[in-house]
C-alpha cells in the first residue's frame, strides 16, 4: 500500500529527514545475494523487463521459494545466461530440472551447460502464444480445431491424458498437413510464402517444444510451468511502480533490495 514519507514518520517514529537518509542509503548501495546450495534444485527461469533498457532474469529454486541468482542487464543474452548457469553449478546448485519459456538465447545456453537436465517449456507460455496467434476467433477450420486442442493442454495431468492429446494432435496434423503447408507467391518480392502462416507458426512452436512440454507427469518437483515467477514479477513491479521518479540506476538498487529481502523473508534461511 502506498502511504506518504508523513504517514510512515508518524508510524515508525522517525522524521521524515532520517527516513530521507535511510532511503538515500538504500538506493545508493547494494545488498549481496546469497546462494543456498541444494540437490535436486527444480529452477524457474525467466526474464522481465523495466521498460526497453532494463531486464531481471531471475533464477529461482521452486520448491524452496528461494532467488538462487539473477541478473540485470539489457536483454536475455546467450552469453550472460550461459555465464550464470557456470556459476550457479560452481557454487554447488545441483540442477534437476529447468522450467523456462523457451527463449532461444537460454535454451542455447542450458544445452551448452546443462545437457543432462530435464528441460520442461512452460505449457502456459505455449497455449498464450498460440491463442494469441491464432485469435480468440480463427477463420479456418483447422484454426478452430486447432484451438481447441490447445486450449486443453493445461489440464493434462496423467500419462494417458497426454498421449490421448499427443494422438489429437497428429490426427489434426494428418488432416490439415497439406493446408498449413500451402504457399503463396508474393510478386513484389518474387518469393514463396505460407499462406497460413499463423496456424502453421503455432502448431510448428508445439511440435518443436513437445519433447520437452511433458516432464511434470512423471517428476511432481518439475513445476509445469513460469507462473510463479511470473506474480513474483508482478509484485515487484507493482511495487517498483509507487517510485516511479527513480532513476534507473536507483531502480536497480530497488530491484536488488527487493531480492534480497523477499529471500529474508523466508524462515528456512538467514542472509549473512
Amino acid at each position: 500500500m502506498k502511504q506518504t514519507l508523513g504517514v510512515i514518520s508518524e508510524k515508525s517514529g522517525y522524521s521524515t529527514r532520517t527516513l530521507k537518509r535511510y532511503f538515500h542509503n538504500y538506493l545508493t548501495s547494494s545488498p549481496k545475494l546469497s546462494v543456498y546450495p541444494s540437490e535436486r534444485v527444480n529452477l524457474l527461469i525467466d526474464g522481465t523487463y523495466f521498460g526497453k533498457d532494463l531486464c531481471l532474469i531471475v533464477y529461482r529454486d521452486n520448491t524452496i521459494k528461494f532467488t538462487q541468482l539473477y541478473r540485470l542487464s539489457d536483454g536475455e543474452k546467450y552469453l550472460e545466461m550461459k555465464e550464470d548457469l557456470e556459476n550457479l553449478i560452481v557454487l554447488g546448485i545441483q540442477i534437476e530440472s529447468i522450467t523456462c519459456d523457451g527463449h532461444p538465447s537460454l535454451l542455447k545456453a542450458i544445452n551448452e551447460v546443462c545437457k543432462d537436465i530435464q528441460l520442461q517449456r512452460c505449457i502456459i507460455h505455449i497455449q498464450r502464444m498460440c491463442r494469441i496467434w491464432l485469435s480468440s476467433k480463427p477463420k479456418s477450420e483447422a484454426g478452430i480445431e486447432l484451438r481447441k486442442i490447445i486450449s486443453t493442454l493445461h489440464q493434462i495431468q496423467t500419462e494417458i491424458e497426454k498421449q490421448n492429446w499427443i494422438i489429437g494432435l497428429i490426427n489434426w496434423y494428418q488432416k490439415y498437413e497439406s493446408y498449413i503447408n500451402q504457399k503463396s507467391y508474393n510478386e513484389e518480392t518474387g518469393r514463396y510464402w505460407y499462406t497460413h502462416k499463423m496456424v502453421r507458426r503455432s502448431f510448428t512452436v508445439i511440435k518443436k517444444a513437445l519433447p520437452n512440454m511433458f516432464h511434470f507427469i512423471n517428476n511432481p518437483r518439475i513445476p509445469s510451468n513460469t507462473n510463479g515467477l511470473e506474480s513474483f514479477f508482478g509484485h515487484l513491479k507493482d511495487n517498483l511502480s509507487i517510485h516511479r521518479g527513480l532513476s534507473k540506476q536507483h531502480r536497480k538498487k530497488f530491484i536488488k533490495w527487493y531480492l534480497y529481502f523477499r529471500n529474508s523473508s523466508n524462515s528456512r534461511f538467514s542472509q549473512p
